[in-house]
């Protein structure tokens, strides 16, 4: 799976994920500093479904009606350790989720999906 991992998104969950054969492009490394709207354009030109900490990804998809149809995958977990989060990114990223076209909520004992606007852009 092609994703693109937030500056917010921990080390050893992006290292995680690429472990299990995913094509993780960290933001942190890859391009610091990058404004949200970049990136999500970023993720829109390769294809790639971003995983993130950050709320304002929703907003731009649902509120500013900027393209995201290559997915945006929220977590809503605790940040208690980076490897609880890496357990819990690789356990829903090996599921049978069809995550383009959807907003998902990852939360502690539920994954919520709804589909994202049809954009004009």
């Amino acid at each position: 799976m092609r994703l693109l991992a937030n500056e917010n998104f921990p080390e050893v969950a992006v290292s995680a994920l690429r472990e299990r054969g995913h094509d993780v492009f960290w933001v942190r490394t890859e391009a610091p500093g990058s404004a949200d709207r970049d990136i999500l354009e970023l993720a829109q030109r390769e294809k790639r479904i971003l995983v993130t900490f950050d709320k304002d990804f929703g907003e731009l998809a649902f509120r500013f009606g900027l393209p995201a149809s290559s997915g945006i995958i929220l977590f809503r977990i605790s940040m208690s350790s980076p490897d609880y989060v890496a357990r819990v990114a690789v356990a829903a990223l090996d599921g049978q989720i069809e995550w383009e076209d959807h907003f998902a909520v990852i939360e502690e004992h539920q994954i919520r999906l709804t589909r994202l606007p049809r954009t004009k852009h």
